[in-house]
C-alpha cells in the first residue's frame, strides 16, 4: 500500500477518509498546522510552509482541504510544492459547481481547473450536499418560533458513503473526472425539515421559503442534484438516528 497525504484530515469528511484508509491498509499522514504525533505533517496551505516537505514521498494525496477563502490559492500552492514529482491527486469538489453563482462554487470550479491543467494524474469527486450540512441549517433555527425551508430540493449523501468512494479512488488510481456521488434521496426541504424535527423531537410549524435571484433559482431548477447517481446508502433519517 502506498503513503497517503490527506489535507483537511480533521474535518467533516477527512476523519472518516483517514481511519477509512487506514482500515484498508494504508500509510495515512495529515496535514495539520500542529503536529501530532505519529498522525500528521506540519504544513499550512494559507501561506505555503512546510508544504514542500510535506508532500515528499506521497503517492497519493487526497486533498479535502477547504475554507469560505482562499481554497484557489491553496490548491495552487499544493500543486506547486508537488510538481515536478507526479503522485495522484484526488480532489472532492461539489455537484454543479460551475453552475451556481457563487464564490465559494466559483473557486471551486477554479481548483478544478487547476488541476485538470495541471499535468498531474488526478481524480475529481463531485458530491451532493452532506447530511450534516442540512441538519446544521436546520439546527440553526432551533430558538425561532418557525422553520424555514427553502423552496427547492436536497439530495444530501452520507460522509460515510463518500469517504468508501474516495478510499477506492486511491485503490484504483488517477480516472479524471469521475461520476458524481448523490444521496439515496431527493427530498424536498420541507421534508427533510420535518425529519429533522421529528427526531430531534421539537414541534416547530415548517414555512417554505421562496427567494429571488440566479442563485435561488439554480437550486429550483436541480444544479445541485444529480437523481442519476442516487449511490449513497444512508438516508437522512438514518444520518438523524445517529445524533439524536
Amino acid at each position: 500500500m502506498g503513503d497517503v497525504l490527506v489535507t483537511g484530515g480533521t474535518g467533516n469528511l477527512g476523519r472518516v477518509v483517514c481511519d477509512k484508509l487506514r482500515e484498508a491498509g494504508h500509510e495515512v499522514r495529515v496535514l495539520s498546522r500542529r503536529v501530532r504525533p505519529g498522525q500528521s505533517v506540519r504544513g499550512d496551505l494559507r501561506t505555503g510552509e512546510g508544504i514542500p516537505e510535506a508532500v515528499a514521498g506521497a503517492d497519493t494525496i487526497v486533498h479535502l482541504a477547504t475554507a469560505p477563502r482562499g481554497d484557489v490559492e491553496a490548491c495552487s500552492r499544493l500543486i506547486a510544492a508537488v510538481l515536478p514529482r507526479t503522485p495522484h491527486l484526488i480532489f472532492t469538489s461539489i455537484v454543479g459547481v460551475d453552475r451556481i453563482p457563487l464564490a465559494y462554487y466559483a473557486a471551486k470550479t477554479e481548483c478544478e481547473r487547476l488541476i485538470t491543467t495541471s499535468g498531474l494524474p488526478y481524480t475529481i469527486q463531485r458530491a451532493t450536499q452532506f447530511h450534516s450540512l442540512v441538519m446544521r441549517f436546520f439546527h440553526s433555527q432551533r430558538r425561532l418560533p418557525l422553520v424555514f425551508a427553502p423552496g427547492f430540493d436536497f439530495q444530501p449523501v452520507d460522509v460515510r458513503d463518500v469517504a468508501d468512494r474516495l478510499v477506492a479512488h486511491v485503490a484504483a488510481g488517477p480516472r479524471e473526472r469521475v461520476p458524481d456521488i448523490g444521496g439515496p434521496e431527493v427530498r424536498s426541504a420541507r421534508s427533510l425539515a420535518q425529519a429533522y424535527l421529528e427526531a430531534a423531537r421539537r414541534r416547530r410549524r415548517v414555512v417554505g421559503l421562496n427567494l429571488p435571484g440566479r442563485v435561488f433559482s439554480t437550486f429550483r431548477g436541480g444544479a445541485h442534484l444529480s437523481p442519476e447517481h442516487a449511490d449513497g446508502g444512508v438516508t437522512f433519517e438514518d444520518f438523524l438516528a445517529t445524533r439524536f
